[in-house]
């Protein structure tokens, strides 16, 4: 019997990366999926482009109008005669007097400038309207 090692003495260890790789593919895929579904869920609104970027400042009030003329408050359906009601209690309770209007684009413009007509009225000094990035 020989008991030699000779034939330990050529085997090559190796790591075999090739699951690691598929794992991390994976991750960077789904990653890749799931950061495309962050958009705000609720109302579809398809705002009009505009090249400037969005400015955030503190805690924002949101006025949101459909292109049904639907008006909801932080996804709150209200009508418009309601809306001064609404900011005026949103206003006591703290927040900040911004508000940011996304109309969608086939909203008439003398809807989004009673929107803002009534704002400025509640004493909200700071209004800025939703777009979307040039593509």
């Amino acid at each position: 019997m020989n008991f030699s090692n000779k034939d330990e003495e050529n085997i090559k260890l190796e790591v075999n990366i090739v699951s690691l790789i598929d794992v991390v593919l994976l991750l960077v895929i789904f990653f890749m999926i799931t950061t495309s579904f962050v958009a705000q869920p609720g109302i579809k609104v398809k705002l009009p482009q505009a090249s400037a970027k969005e400015v955030r400042q503190k805690k924002e009030l949101a006025v949101i109008i459909t292109k049904d003329k639907k008006i909801y408050l932080n996804e709150d359906l209200i009508s418009l005669s309601l809306l001064p009601d609404r900011l005026n209690k949103a206003l006591k309770e703290g927040n900040t007097p911004i508000l940011i209007i996304k109309a969608d684009e086939l909203v008439p413009h003398g809807l989004v400038v009673k929107v803002m007509d009534v704002a400025k009225k509640t004493g909200i000094e700071t209004l800025a309207i939703a777009t979307r990035p040039d593509e």
